[in-house]
């Protein structure tokens, strides 16, 4: 066993190894939500530092995921995008590829929207209205007003994240199995959070920007993305007010916005040090500068982390701190 376990090391080590002969530019996947932060860290990375500017794909959390944990090497991705955490099979999944040493920073908050075109009528839902228009289980209605006589009397149609998504995880998470339990359900943890297949829920891909223009199109659709992606398009969106709480930045910073969640980015340790930049790339993203409350980050529409809670993540990702499979249960 010990034997094996040196072998694999020993292959890891290779590969890892290849990379530095192979690549000089940090490969970046995952989320969608991330993408735009992520993107705009590289290119001020690029812009002041002498290292190549990273490549940054928007693969979705879950294809991201799959891609990070799949093996050390030079045709691996040093650093993968989330807009959830971390899964503990994901976790398994890079510890079954020799993917053993990993550190999770915590970029700051995101509210998920609900969002329609500027031109559209304003939309006032709450978890559980929402919950009973997506639903696979129970009644499936197919107009806004047979859930509630306040709602507009239009065709259910609503532009979402596919199951790949971070952002698809966090909204069966906190606005499907949170309705659920609010509308008296049963099983709300798993059947609950089955969003329903029969076509008023779109999937609409890993491309926010896609969404985005579709709503423009249609008027009586609703979108489901980030906040920034609302910030960024605010002179064409606006965002419904869910449980009764618009979805602004204040709003979110605070805590009062319900639909809200935590984002992220991991690195492979085993390439620290053999693809050039990483730890430099690292340190920009976790700066004052840029995820501060002043930072540029801000501009496009991240919610910064308090300053406790900022200081204590740079801190642990600067010392390449390991997440372990005990902090993900």
């Amino acid at each position: 066993m010990k034997t094996t376990r040196i072998f694999a090391l020993a292959a890891a080590a290779a590969l890892a190894a290849g990379a530095a002969s192979a690549r000089d530019q940090i490969r970046i996947v995952g989320s969608s939500t991330v993408f735009p932060f992520s993107t705009a860290v590289a290119e001020q990375f690029g812009k002041t530092t002498d290292f190549a500017t990273p490549v940054v794909e928007s693969t979705g959390s879950g294809g991201g995921m799959k891609l990070f944990c799949a093996g050390v090497g030079e045709e691996h991705p040093d650093i993968t995008n989330a807009s959830r955490r971390m899964k503990a099979k994901e976790h398994q999944l890079c510890m079954d590829n020799g993917v053993t040493e990993f550190t999770e920073a915590v970029v700051g908050f995101d509210g998920i929207v609900v969002a329609n075109a500027k031109n559209a009528p304003a939309f006032a839902v709450s978890r559980e209205q929402l919950w009973k228009a997506l639903a696979a289980e129970g009644p499936k209605p197919t107009m806004w007003n047979e859930i509630d006589p306040s709602l507009p009397a239009i065709k259910i149609e609503v532009l979402g994240p596919p199951p790949s998504s971070g952002t698809r995880d966090a909204f069966e998470e906190l606005v499907m199995q949170k309705g659920c339990k609010l509308a008296g359900g049963e099983d709300c943890k798993k059947a609950g959070a089955h969003i329903r297949e029969d076509g008023p829920y779109v999937e609409a891909g890993e491309n926010d920007n896609l969404i985005v223009s579709k709503l423009e199109a249609n008027p009586n659709a609703l979108g489901v993305f980030g906040f920034s992606f609302l910030d960024q398009n605010a002179d064409k969106l606006k965002g419904a007010t869910v449980d009764g709480v618009e979805p602004t930045f204040e709003n979110i910073a605070a805590g009062d916005y319900p639909v809200s969640r935590s984002l992220f980015f991991y690195i492979k340790k085993a390439h620290v040090g053999v693809v050039p930049g990483i730890m430099e790339f690292v340190s920009e993203f976790v700066s004052d500068a840029a995820a501060g409350e002043e930072g540029y980050l801000v501009d496009k529409g991240l919610i910064p982390l308090p300053e406790d809670k900022f200081a204590a993540n740079a801190k642990s990702v600067m010392a390449l701190e390991q997440l372990s499979a005990d902090a993900l249960k």
